[in-house]
């Protein structure tokens, strides 16, 4: 917000103050993470200040190492796959949630999101415990299921978003045309509500390709993920490969964020079309 021509030395010096605060928080937040990627170019075998010299040396290790690929498939395997179910389970809760009156509704909306305030180590063990009775540890199967219950409450937050400025009109028109429900979903709602539903399943994709601790728990080495494989070598012998790993995670994190606001810009457009 711009400073008004008018304004007394105590609102200036405020105004000031408080884009200095910003800056810092905003600098405390960003450096530690930004500090990183100058380091994985570095051309010498130690995470020091300053670089010894530029080199794409472990940027060709990552991509050159099969411990690390393996690693990477892994990952986006996992991710895909939460991604898929999550947002199809998601998108349905939110759907059932936003439709009349459901019984217990704030009940139930508060046990489908409530693995994000439930402390991840407490949730990991838990799922460890009855996914060792089921058989289900040490498998894909288990660790994709135990990443869909984290990435669940993201996609139910963002469609019931969506849902709230949706005009139910169309849909209750679009019956009334002889369409089935079916049909309704995926030529009316479906459309209108996609801003939010790819939304969480960015929001699901990122969270099971960041997660580390249910990993820990579930899987075995045959499913041992990109950030479990960085969390193993940081205990057993930090190296600067570990920083191109983690540049590449950045990378995208940040497309993802890129993606997230263009799909909020383009939600905001298609509800002012509609009104």
């Amino acid at each position: 917000m711009a400073l008004p021509p008018y304004a007394s030395p105590l609102q200036r010096a405020w105004h000031y103050a408080f884009r200095a605060i910003c800056a810092a928080v905003l600098a405390f937040l960003v450096l530690p993470i930004l500090v990183i990627v100058p380091l994985s170019f570095s051309a010498g075998t130690f995470l020091t200040y300053p670089l010894p010299g530029l080199s794409l040396r472990w940027y060709a290790d990552f991509f050159g190492s099969e411990m690390w690929l393996a690693a990477l498939k892994n990952s986006l395997i996992v991710a895909s796959a939460t991604t898929v179910l999550a947002t199809a389970l998601g998108t349905l809760a939110a759907l059932g949630l936003a439709r009349g009156r459901v019984p217990f509704r704030g009940l139930v909306m508060a046990v489908l999101i409530s693995p994000l305030m439930v402390p991840l180590v407490i949730t990991a063990v838990g799922v460890y415990f009855l996914f060792a009775l089921a058989g289900l540890v040490n498998t894909y199967t288990g660790l994709i299921l135990a990443h869909t219950v984290l990435a669940v409450p993201f996609v139910v937050i963002t469609v019931a978003s969506s849902l709230q400025g949706f005009d139910r009109t169309l849909s209750r028109a679009a019956a009334s045309l002889g369409a089935n429900p079916t049909r309704v979903f995926f030529s009316v709602t479906l459309p209108l509500i996609l801003p939010g539903v790819i939304s969480g399943a960015l929001f699901a994709f990122a969270t099971s390709f960041d997660e580390v601790v249910v990993a820990l728990f579930l899987a075995g080495p045959e499913q041992r993920t990109l950030p479990r494989q960085m969390f193993s070598g940081i205990r057993e012998n930090i190296g600067p490969t570990i920083t191109a790993a983690a540049t590449l995670l950045i990378a995208l994190s940040i497309a993802l964020m890129v993606t997230m606001e263009l799909l909020r810009r383009r939600a905001e457009r298609l509800r002012g079309s509609s009104r």
